[in-house]
């Protein structure tokens, strides 16, 4: 028989609720609530975050891969342009 009965439990409670107060006790119990809130969010924004990056760099591959080189004549328009 070594488990905590009801009435030990509500000894207990009574005994913590005296020490602390409501206040402090609703206090920490919201500040705990919007502590798992706000884990519970970054967690689903991370992942997003991860597809998001995922997309992005096969866009900037896909763009690298269709960009040609520009031959003499170009770049030398180019440079003649940067010097104005």
């Amino acid at each position: 028989m070594g488990g905590i009965s009801i009435w030990q439990l509500l000894i207990v409670v009574l005994i913590v609720v005296l020490l602390f107060g409501t206040k402090k006790l609703r206090g920490m119990g919201s500040d705990l609530g919007s502590a798992v809130k706000g884990f519970k969010k970054a967690m689903s924004d991370d992942e997003q975050g991860k597809k998001d990056a995922d997309f992005e760099q096969q866009k900037l591959a896909d763009k690298k891969e269709q960009a040609e080189p520009l031959n003499q004549q170009e770049q030398d328009k180019a440079k003649d342009k940067d010097r104005v």
